[in-house]
């Protein structure tokens, strides 16, 4: 469905044919749910919060203007509800000095998030992602996993374009020295 199509499904939902939601669950339940176990960890939190934000989605489903797509309307709530959920726990964040980040050339750090074929890599990248940070994760996930351009990143955070570009640059450093040991 296009984004004008999306657009008019909702002013139909609005207008009391709420069947047509099931659209958007079938859509995004996918892409939400890989945002917010990245996030969260937990596939059961990860179960209700996604019931939260499709819940939460459409109770203010009047108050989407158009002015980003749906999508990113949508992405913006779960990011919100899984940040929000965090936030109640007590996480332990791994810490790297700034100097090891800043060691990291910016060679090494660029090629750190082509997949491979090599087992190996891709269990020590999906580890090191495992010891990001909230945030962190999810603009990992949003970015590579499923594929949203700095534009909806950055829409989606409510960060700059640029600021998205050196997180970004920032998360690959950290991820090397996390694969590497340094």
């Amino acid at each position: 469905m296009k984004h004008t199509d999306e657009n008019t499904c909702i002013k139909r939902i609005l207008n009391g044919e709420t069947e047509l939601f099931a659209y958007f669950l079938d859509r995004y339940s996918r892409p939400l749910y890989s945002l917010i176990i990245q996030i969260v960890s937990s596939p059961e939190d990860t179960e209700e919060l996604l019931q939260d934000v499709f819940l939460k989605a459409f109770q203010s489903l009047g108050s989407y203007r158009g002015g980003s797509s749906f999508s990113t309307w949508l992405y913006r709530i779960a990011y919100n509800k899984a940040i929000s959920a965090t936030r109640k726990q007590k996480n332990e964040c791994f810490y790297i000095e700034e100097s090891v980040i800043n060691n990291v050339s910016d060679d090494e750090a660029e090629h750190i998030m082509i997949l491979s074929d090599n087992e190996e890599q891709l269990l020590k990248l999906s580890h090191a992602i495992g010891l990001l940070n909230a945030d962190e994760k999810a603009l990992i996930t949003l970015f590579y996993y499923e594929e949203k351009s700095i534009e909806e990143v950055a829409l989606i955070f409510a960060w700059t374009q640029v600021n998205v570009k050196v997180k970004l640059h920032r998360i690959r450093k950290k991820l090397y020295v996390l694969m590497n040991g340094r």
